[in-house]
């Protein structure tokens, strides 16, 4: 059963890049006690997740964060090294933080996979846009198809801030 609106977010652990290389940062250190927007994407770099979607938060960045937002964070199936490389080439301010879940286990956790094997790329996330308080889910647009980019966008997102 997928998350849903009301619902706490399962405890998790991403890979971030640092100067000093990968670390771990579990879903308490960037939700507890925060408003944050997070959006996940199928791939990092693939066209709608690196040309539609990603670009719509970064533009609107200062804009989200003006409404009380505390971050704005992108999460997709792919290593730290994969997403370190498209924060530097996507978004070089550090407007948006990139949450690395490799193997799939904060997709899996919230019911949010999407199967495109047969696109030759795996298991990965589904593409949606959350607005998460404190640890709870208070909005969440999921889109129908990992190629759309339309109810998961941040100008649609930022309707329910």
């Amino acid at each position: 059963m997928p998350i849903k609106v009301g619902d706490r977010l399962p405890n998790a652990t991403f890979r971030v890049m640092t100067p000093d290389g990968p670390a771990p940062k579990t879903t308490d250190e960037i939700f507890k006690g925060k408003k944050v927007v997070l959006f996940a994407v199928p791939g990092a770099f693939t066209p709608t997740c690196h040309n539609n979607h990603l670009p719509g938060f970064v533009k609107n960045a200062a804009a989200i964060k003006a409404k009380g937002v505390d971050t704005i964070a992108v999460t997709g199936v792919n290593d730290v090294f994969v997403m370190s490389a498209w924060q530097k080439a996507a978004c070089p301010d550090g407007s948006v933080e990139f949450l690395a879940d490799g193997s799939a286990d904060f997709a899996k956790a919230l019911g949010l996979t999407a199967d495109l094997t047969a696109r030759g790329l795996g298991l990965r996330s589904a593409r949606y846009a959350m607005l998460v308080q404190d640890g709870v889910v208070k909005a969440l647009n999921v889109e129908d198809a990992p190629g759309k980019a339309e109810v998961s966008g941040a100008d649609n997102l930022m309707k329910t801030l």
